[in-house]
């Protein structure tokens, strides 16, 4: 199937798109890129430098329109400024009324805080985009961002995290995960399938160390097995078991902020 990333690209470190495509590539699926920011390298360094592509997007989408291109599926991740925003949700609309499948993760932070470099008004472009999501994925952080509910480091109840995802849904996405929870002690992904009305929870075991691009790798593994037709639930689970040994085969690498080795490893799936 042909899948269309618009993320961020980013030139030192393998994220984003450049984390995204090879394992789509590998499943089985045709991946397009449409970048929504050029980065020099990841925020975590403290110097970077980016470039707004919305001028660019401004002027492909039309003419993607007039050639007839269409995507079985459309991912989408950072978005740099409200007007992309804007131009992202109004596409993926459109698309969706064609057929076209769209997953939305809302990359905007973590551990209780935005990334580097992003304010608050990102939550508020985000939520455009979440509107119009088959499938949103955000991490428990992005999860309390977009609902307005307080972070809570020791975590959450099973029941706060039920209304979590609802309000979710309300902001308009059909189907919700949030990853990267504690409920009850526990290190879990907590989902709702709007197709069977059904909620889960899947747990896991943390591996100590911070890991980037883990995100962008959750995303791909995820919408290539749910192309691939496997049922949520199920290819949620499995996307949980391939970034957790994705990261287990990295976690010696001295410079994690560059991301993981993502082509070197594809062979264990």
């Amino acid at each position: 199937m042909q899948v269309l990333l618009i993320n961020d690209m980013v030139g030192h470190s393998k994220v984003g798109m450049g984390a995204m495509m090879p394992v789509l590539s590998y499943l089985g699926h045709s991946a397009y890129g449409l970048p929504t920011a050029l980065v020099s390298n990841t925020f975590n360094y403290g110097l970077f430098n980016v470039l707004d592509t919305t001028d660019y997007i401004r002027g492909t989408l039309p003419v993607w329109k007039q050639l007839g291109f269409r995507s079985d599926a459309i991912c989408t991740g950072y978005m740099y400024s409200e007007e992309q925003a804007q131009l992202v949700s109004d596409y993926c609309r459109e698309q969706a009324a064609g057929g076209t499948k769209i997953f939305v993760d809302p990359v905007m932070g973590d551990g209780g805080s935005l990334y580097n470099g992003l304010s608050m008004q990102q939550v508020e472009i985000m939520r455009r985009v979440v509107a119009v999501a088959d499938l949103t994925f955000p991490n428990y952080t992005e999860a309390a961002l977009l609902t307005g509910i307080p972070y809570q480091k020791s975590g959450i109840s099973p029941d706060e995290a039920r209304q979590m995802l609802k309000k979710l849904q309300e902001i308009g996405a059909k189907s919700v995960l949030i990853t990267s929870c504690i409920i009850d002690g526990q290190h879990c992904v907590v989902g709702f399938n709007h197709l069977d009305n059904e909620f889960f929870q899947l747990n896991y075991e943390e591996i100590p160390g911070q890991f980037h691009g883990t995100g962008d790798l959750f995303s791909a593994f995820l919408i290539g097995y749910l192309l691939n037709g496997k049922p949520l639930k199920e290819a949620t689970r499995q996307t949980m078991d391939a970034v957790s040994r994705l990261i287990s085969l990295n976690k010696d690498l001295d410079d994690k902020y560059r991301g993981i080795l993502v082509e070197q490893f594809l062979h264990h799936f």
